[in-house]
């Protein structure tokens, strides 16, 4: 069953294992949007967790070209007929509708370019809302074992370039929402925004 995080956002969980879990984020409004997509495999578990909603998906848009994030994405294209967003240079099997990059404006996101656990990698940022969809930028810090309600960079072995992962999150800090959604572990709902800012000002001192 989708899971709303804050009013009108939803969360739907199409896969779990140990130590692991999927997600699709859904967000009503003016035109109801799909964050992700989820897997290849598991396009039948959004649209039952969609019709239970009773939201009608307008549009999505891709953080980045994971499976786990892009590859129920022809599936849900010809599902739903949705207008579709996609990170240029992530490679589709798909017609898509529009491309973006660092700063652009996608309804009421906006697009900030974070590469290093992919070099295409993009969190959305909802400021009307006070919301981010972090992507894989970051994971909630109880999938590191540690306890929920922070954040923790993921690993070299799902990272491209761990360093610049790191380095990068300082692009968020020009912006402010109290929710991050994470897709691995469990979102923050509370300063989110200032508990990056302090993981990344504590990253960056000198020991």
């Amino acid at each position: 069953m989708p899971t709303e995080i804050v009013p009108d956002v939803y969360d739907i969980t199409v896969g779990t294992g140990r130590d692991a879990r999927w997600r699709v984020y859904l967000f009503d409004g003016e035109i109801p949007t799909l964050v992700d997509t989820g897997f290849e495999d598991t396009v039948e578990t959004v649209a039952d967790a969609v019709d239970d909603l009773g939201i009608v998906p307008e549009r999505v848009v891709v953080t980045h070209g994971d499976p786990d994030h892009i590859g129920g994405l022809a599936g849900l294209v010809d599902r739903y007929d949705l207008e579709t967003w996609v990170p240029t240079g992530v490679e589709t099997d798909v017609a898509v509708d529009h491309r973006y990059g660092d700063g652009d404006r996608i309804g009421q996101f906006v697009a900030v370019h974070v590469p290093g656990h992919t070099a295409e990698h993009h969190v959305l940022v909802d400021e009307e809302r006070g919301i981010a969809v972090l992507g894989d930028a970051l994971f909630g810090s109880d999938a590191r074992g540690l306890p929920a309600g922070y954040f923790v960079l993921p690993t070299a072995f799902f990272s491209a370039d761990v360093a610049a992962a790191d380095e990068n999150l300082e692009r968020l800090l020009d912006y402010e929402f109290d929710v991050g959604l994470v897709y691995h572990g469990s979102s923050v709902t509370e300063n989110a925004s200032e508990k990056i800012a302090s993981f990344v000002d504590f990253a960056g001192k000198p020991s």
